[in-house]
């Protein structure tokens, strides 16, 4: 299988989820991925996450952000830990982490600390406000972001409190980020041979991702705020609907998505009214789109809505989380994933890589056991050849 990230080694203090989604993008891209983890505190704070556990210092929780990478238990803070730890940058492409902003150079794990080391390395650092601020010591969280940044201001009914995504979007963005960061300054590290500090931080994140509303309120003073159904600020209908047996998104982005819509649904005379004619007139006649759109879509199922619409305008159901993952879609794609793991004789079920490289979807391995590759990555006892 071509794995493109293959003879890349990578260096992780990291904990918890956003650098580790990040770094857990590039191990099943082929990047070998060292966590880096001390001992004295059971190593990655996350393998204590409930509520399900795998045994002592493995959790479910663990196995979603840190499969098919290597555990090393080191004290980087000792002298004999510190040592150790020198001797794996000597190997490594890169050295990533994921705490405080002013933790990495009390770590001494800055390009300024390590280049004597190794002047190609690359030294990448996520944080939750990034190194050069007067935030730069606080702790920050995913769900703070996505207040201050103004996304829950976008997010809910306009009638409701605002409201925060179901999951921990931000982290995962970043970790993303954080990735796409880490490959462009290892790229460039080899071509000059010279490494480079990388920073990205939640809260830059947060922000980027008020894309174009941020623009339309930078220029023009606009405030998006929250829309009923979530419907978009500009186009119509692009919103949430009502049918027989819950609700499902619509999302007629273009003019011919809302006239195919009307012909599929029996009411071609919906896009002859003069309230619904165009964009601009559907939009500035919301409530009353809504309305007839909820008289439609009440008489059907969410299938039979899919079946009838499904590849001619933009249509899907709102559907559980165990619904969603027991679609047969998401078994034709292949976005479940089985690995092998001693606390689940059935096998451990994740989510496959989101990323395919000639068509394939790289197969996970489970997470490292704390310390599993010490002996093995440097250089002790039987396991050293392994």
């Amino acid at each position: 299988m071509n794995r493109p990230l293959a003879g890349v080694r990578i260096l992780a203090v990291e904990q918890y989820g956003a650098g580790p989604y990040g770094t857990q993008l590039l191990a099943e891209l082929g990047a070998e991925v060292v966590k880096i983890e001390a001992p004295s505190m059971g190593g990655d704070v996350s393998r204590a996450v409930g509520p399900f556990q795998l045994g002592e210092g493995d959790s479910e929780f663990f196995q979603t952000f840190s499969r098919s990478k290597k555990s090393v238990a080191l004290e980087i803070k000792t002298p004999e830990g510190r040592r150790d730890f020198e001797r794996l940058v000597a190997t490594a492409d890169a050295v990533v982490d994921n705490v405080r902003g002013d933790q990495p150079a009390k770590l001494r794990i800055t390009y300024d600390d390590l280049k004597a080391i190794k002047p190609s390395i690359v030294c990448a650092h996520l944080s939750a406000y990034g190194r050069d601020n007067a935030r730069a010591g606080w702790p920050g969280y995913d769900y703070l972001m996505q207040a201050e940044a103004g996304l829950m201001s976008l997010t809910g009914e306009p009638d409701g409190p605002p409201v925060r995504m179901g999951v921990s979007i931000i982290d995962f963005m970043t970790g993303s980020m954080f990735a796409v960061g880490i490959l462009a300054a290892i790229v460039g590290a080899r071509a000059s041979g010279r490494g480079c500090d990388v920073d990205v931080s939640l809260f830059d994140t947060a922000l980027h991702q008020a894309s174009y509303p941020a623009t339309w309120a930078m220029n023009e003073g606009y405030d998006v705020g929250r829309l009923p159904r979530g419907a978009h600020p500009s186009i119509a209908p692009s919103q949430m609907v009502r049918t027989r047996d819950g609700w499902a998104m619509l999302l007629c982005q273009t003019q011919k998505f809302w006239e195919i819509l009307c012909e599929r649904v029996g009411r071609p005379d919906l896009a002859d009214d003069p309230r619904f004619k165009d964009i601009p007139t559907r939009r500035a006649n919301l409530a009353a789109l809504t309305e007839a759109l909820d008289a439609i879509f009440t008489t059907r199922t969410n299938a039979e809505w899919m079946s009838l619409l499904g590849g001619h305008a933009p249509f899907a159901p709102v559907k559980s989380l165990p619904d969603a993952l027991a679609s047969p879609f998401v078994a034709e794609i292949g976005m479940r994933d089985v690995v092998e793991h001693p606390a689940k004789p059935e096998g451990l079920h994740l989510l496959a890589c989101p990323i395919k490289i000639d068509g394939q979807r790289m197969p996970g391995r489970r997470a490292p056991r704390l310390g599993e590759h010490t002996d093995a990555l440097l250089g002790r006892g039987k396991d050293a050849a392994e």
